[in-house]
C-alpha cells in the first residue's frame, strides 16, 4: 500500500469531449480522493465512466463542472517525453495511430454498455455472503484450534489464509461490486478490512483507485514506487544513494524472499493513514475517521488478546509470525504477478488516453482453474477486472471470452499465463534494471 504524495494544484479533465476546470475546492470534495488528479490535463472519458457507471451523483458532478468550465476553455499541449538509451529498458511503446485508438476506444465503450445491459454487473448477495463466511469461519476455526487443542502453527496458517481471503472481499467493498449504495459497500469493507484484518478501507482506496487508473505509468502509479528496496524502471536509480545502489544489483534475487513481508507493510500503512484521518486533505477521509479509527483500535485489541491467552512468548511470536508472514505471502504472490512481468509507461504516456489499452498492455492474468479462481480472489482475471473494476467477482469469468474476443478483433495483445512463467518475467524486470544498477556502480569506483 504506497500512498504517492499528490499534486493539488489545479488542472483540468477532458470529458466527454469538455474540458472541465478542477480546482481546490472539487479536489477536497471528491468521494474517491486523489484519484481525480490522476488524470491531470488528460483525456478522461472513458476513465471517468468506468469508475462511475451509472452514478446519479457523479453525473451531477460533471453536469456542475462542465457548466462552470464552459466559457474558458483551455489549450494544452500534451507531449510524451522521448526516452532514449537504457531508461527504454522495461518500458512499452503505443505506435498505433490515432484512427486506430479512437476506434478501440468506441469499441469499449460498446461492450462495456452491452455487458452492463446484459446483467454482468449484478451483484448475487447471497453469492458475497457466503464469500463473507468463509474467512470468519476460518478465523473461529483457528481460534478453536489455539484455544481447545492446542494446534498453533496450524491455527495460524488457517488465520493466514483467511486475512487473505479477507483482504480480497475487502478489495470489492472498495470496488463498490457487492451493493448498489456506496455507504453499505463501505460499511462492510470497515468490517471485513480495518475491523477482521487491521487493513485501512480508505487508505487502500487512496492508493488502488489511483493504481487503476494509471496503471504501470510512471509517477502516477504508486505501485511502482518500491524504493528503497526495488527499482521497477532505470529512472529509479536516479533517485538513490549510493548504499541502495550496492543493494539494487540483487533485487531480482532478494525478490520473493520479501514477499512474506507484504502484509506487515500494508498493516503499518494502515495504521498510519488512519491516525492521520481527521486532518487528511479530503473531506471524504475525515468523515470516515469515525469508523475507521475504533474498528482498526478493536483489530488490535482483539489480536493482542489472543496472544495474550497463549502459554508463552515463544508460541506467541511464532503463531504472531506465522499467521501475519503466511498472510502475506499469499497476498503478495497474487498482486505482483498481475503488473510487475509488464510494460511500463512514461509519465505523459500516449496511452493514458485510451483506459483499454493501458490496463491490456500493462496486466497479465493467471490462467484459471477452480482452485487458483478462489485462493485469487478473482484476480487471475486482472485484465477484466481492470476493463471493469465495479464488476462483481463472479462475473469476471463469465466475461472473459468476450473480453478476449474485443482484444482478437482490435490487435491487441492478450496476456495470459502460468504462474510460473508469469514470476519469471517479473523477476526478468528487475533482473533488467538490476544489470544497469551494477554498472553504474562499477562507474562510479
Amino acid at each position: 500500500m504506497v500512498i504517492r504524495d499528490v499534486d493539488h494544484s489545479p488542472f483540468w479533465l477532458k470529458i466527454d469531449g469538455t474540458w472541465v476546470h478542477v480546482d481546490e475546492e472539487v479536489m477536497r470534495a471528491h468521494p474517491g480522493g486523489s484519484a481525480i488528479t490522476t488524470y491531470r490535463n488528460k483525456e478522461a472519458t472513458t476513465v471517468f465512466h468506468t469508475f462511475h457507471g451509472s452514478s446519479i451523483t457523479a453525473g451531477k458532478w460533471l453536469a456542475k463542472l462542465k457548466e462552470e468550465s464552459r466559457d474558458k476553455q483551455p489549450t494544452i499541449s500534451d507531449v510524451e517525453e522521448e526516452l532514449v538509451g537504457e531508461d527504454k529498458i522495461n518500458m512499452g511503446t503505443f505506435d498505433i495511430t490515432q484512427e486506430k485508438a479512437d476506434e478501440i476506444a468506441k469499441n469499449f465503450d460498446k461492450l462495456r454498455l452491452d455487458l452492463r445491459k446484459e446483467g454482468y454487473y449484478k451483484s448475487d448477495l447471497v453469492w458475497y455472503f457466503r464469500k463473507c463466511l468463509e474467512p470468519i469461519f476460518m478465523i473461529a476455526f483457528a481460534v478453536y484450534l489455539q484455544l481447545y487443542h492446542g494446534q498453533y502453527v496450524i491455527a495460524a496458517l488457517i488465520q493466514g489464509l483467511a486475512w487473505q481471503q479477507l483482504g480480497w472481499y475487502m478489495h470489492e467493498c472498495c470496488h463498490q461490486q457487492v451493493f448498489k449504495n456506496p455507504y453499505y459497500n463501505d460499511l462492510l469493507s470497515y468490517f471485513t478490512g480495518d475491523f477482521l484484518q487491521g487493513f485501512s478501507s480508505s487508505g487502500w482506496k487512496e492508493q488502488h483507485n489511483i493504481h487503476h487508473a494509471a496503471t504501470n505509468v510512471l509517477g502516477r502509479d504508486g505501485d511502482l514506487d518500491l524504493l528503497p528496496f526495488y527499482a521497477t524502471v532505470v529512472q529509479d536509480l536516479k533517485l538513490v544513494d549510493h548504499w541502495v545502489l550496492k543493494m539494487l544489483p540483487y533485487q531480482h534475487i532478494y525478490w520473493t524472499f520479501l514477499l512474506p513481508l507484504l502484509r506487515l507493510s500494508w498493516l503499518a500503512s494502515s495504521i498510519t493513514f488512519v491516525v492521520g484521518m481527521p486532518a487528511n486533505y479530503y473531506e471524504v477521509y475525515r468523515k470516515k475517521a469515525v469508523y475507521e479509527q475504533p474498528l482498526l483500535s478493536l483489530h488490535w485489541i482483539l489480536v493482542l488478546y489472543q496472544l495474550y491467552l497463549m502459554p508463552d512468548w515463544s508460541t506467541r511470536m511464532t503463531f504472531f509470525l506465522i499467521s501475519q508472514l503466511t498472510g502475506g505471502f499469499l497476498l503478495a504472490h497474487v498482486v505482483t504477478y498481475n503488473h510487475y512481468s509488464t510494460v511500463k509507461f512514461p509519465y505523459n504516456a500516449r496511452i493514458l488516453s485510451n483506459y483499454p489499452c493501458l490496463q491490456i498492455y500493462t496486466t497479465r492474468n493467471m490462467q484459471p482453474s477452480p482452485t487458483i479462481d478462489w485462493l485469487w480472489g478473482g484476480l487471475n482475471y486482472q485484465i477484466e477486472h481492470h476493463l471493469f473494476p465495479t464488476m462483481p467477482r463472479h462475473s469476471l469469468p463469465k466475461i472473459m471470452p468476450r473480453v478476449r474476443d474485443f482484444c482478437k478483433d482490435n490487435d491487441i495483445p492478450y496476456l495470459v499465463d502460468d504462474y510460473i512463467t508469469g514470476w519469471l518475467l517479473g523477476l526478468e524486470q528487475f533482473g533488467n534494471v538490476a544489470v544497469i544498477a551494477k554498472k553504474r556502480l562499477a562507474n562510479m569506483f
